[in-house]
């Protein structure tokens, strides 16, 4: 390849899942991240790809330069959970308001999407994940989540009673086929009747069983862990508060070590100290921030539908018309990273875990996506010193924010 087909990044902290390298070096080709080094005399972390150590390679004559100076790079972010952004929703069955949805959080550092849906009727909701299957097979989500209506009606949060259903198994096995492959999750509440029964099917048919509005109890939710089930959807959240003598499902899915708990960090969902005690609870490596986002993330206070209901916004904060229940978020993940490092202490390294390889690892694509490594895409967030997003690369190809970055040139 020509080199003028060469992006190279200098000058900014790179968090790698291994550590932090400053005054780095980052070279893309083909969509892909080619090489890590140091234009700095520190050579820790090793650089990758044959760079020398201590200090990279001189540029190649005709690549594309930017000088990054002052600025962090960390891995394009992963949301695992998320409704819709941008006014659009994943669950209105209509291509064009997934693209305008999946933009949306794209532009706000989310690289890798799975789309998730609301309850509704079967038939309405296998629609829309056969519309939605085939933005997963041209590349641009990465796969579906059905959230409902397998859920307990003590918990369903925004979603409407009288569309719940128990887990048959068959009904559950309709979903999944109806999204041809792209499948990626389904939540239910393992107490109902099929519960336990759908969790062994998800395991067989490789679809991430999770379990999430729920009124189980400490028991069940065992079971439902045993049989398969490996995620917490969006733990605390649309399931009964911990009890001394009565722990309830959320002891259980912190103290397992074969789940991984979504938390909503947008500081209505959860206070930061409930973050801070998930965190130490499940252990890092066991976390994955979501949005849990609806159609007003990145939009505006206003009316807007969820599936079949009502949500009104008001200074950021999503209720149902009717009931005042919280019903998602506006969060986007550049937030969410924000407030991981400033509010709960984490580090660089640790809030990239939980933002990005903690959720690819458990969506099977982490070979691909979620840290910043020599032949991954190179899906990018480019960072400023207070940590607010300046630009977003994906696969290589700037998607926003190129032209706030210093001097591009070509060298």
């Amino acid at each position: 390849m020509s080199n003028a087909d060469r992006t190279v990044l200098t000058g900014a902290r790179l968090v790698l899942p291994t550590g932090v390298v400053d005054s780095g070096r980052l070279t893309v080709e083909n969509g892909r991240i080619a090489e890590i080094g140091s234009t700095g005399a520190d050579s820790s972390p090793t650089p990758q790809a044959g760079a020398a150590a201590g200090a990279a390679a001189p540029l190649d004559p005709g690549a594309d330069a930017f000088d990054l100076s002052g600025c962090t790079v960390v891995p394009g972010f992963v949301d695992m959970h998320v409704h819709g952004g941008g006014g659009a929703s994943y669950a209105s069955g209509i291509a064009e308001e997934a693209l305008v949805a999946a933009r949306t959080h794209l532009e706000h550092g989310t690289t890798t999407t799975v789309a998730s849906t609301v309850t509704g009727e079967i038939d309405e909701v296998c629609r829309q994940a056969s519309v939605l299957s085939e933005l997963v097979e041209d590349g641009l989500l990465a796969g579906v989540h059905f959230e409902g209506p397998f859920i307990s009606i003590n918990r369903c949060g925004a979603h409407q009673p009288d569309l719940l259903r128990d887990p048959d198994p068959a009904l559950v096995r309709k979903l999944v086929d109806a999204a041809r492959g792209t499948a990626k999750m389904v939540t239910l509440a393992p107490e109902l009747d099929g519960g336990i029964e759908s969790i062994r099917l998800l395991k067989e048919l490789g679809v991430i069983a999770a379990i999430g509005h729920t009124d189980a109890n400490y028991d069940k939710v065992l079971e439902g862990i045993e049989a398969g089930a490996t995620v917490a959807t969006h733990l605390f959240n649309a399931m009964p508060a911990i009890g001394h003598r009565a722990p309830g499902p959320i002891v259980a899915l912190l103290e397992d070590e074969r789940i991984t708990v979504e938390l909503i960090g947008d500081g209505v969902h959860l206070h930061p100290a409930v973050i801070d005690l998930a965190m130490t609870g499940a252990g890092l490596d066991r976390v994955a921030l979501i949005t849990d986002a609806m159609s007003a993330a990145g939009f505006g206070d206003g009316l807007y539908p969820l599936g079949p209901l009502q949500v009104r916004v008001e200074d950021g904060v999503a209720r149902l018309v009717e009931g005042g229940s919280i019903a998602g978020s506006t969060l986007t993940l550049d937030v969410a990273f924000r407030r991981a490092v400033a509010l709960n202490g984490l580090s660089l390294v640790r809030a990239a875990q939980v933002l990005s390889l903690n959720p690819a690892r458990l969506l099977g694509v982490a070979d691909r996506v979620g840290s910043i490594e020599v032949g991954k895409d190179a899906d990018l967030v480019v960072l400023d010193d207070a940590h607010e997003l300046v630009a977003v690369m994906r696969r290589g190809e700037w998607v926003v924010g190129s032209e706030r970055l210093r001097a591009p040139a070509r060298v």
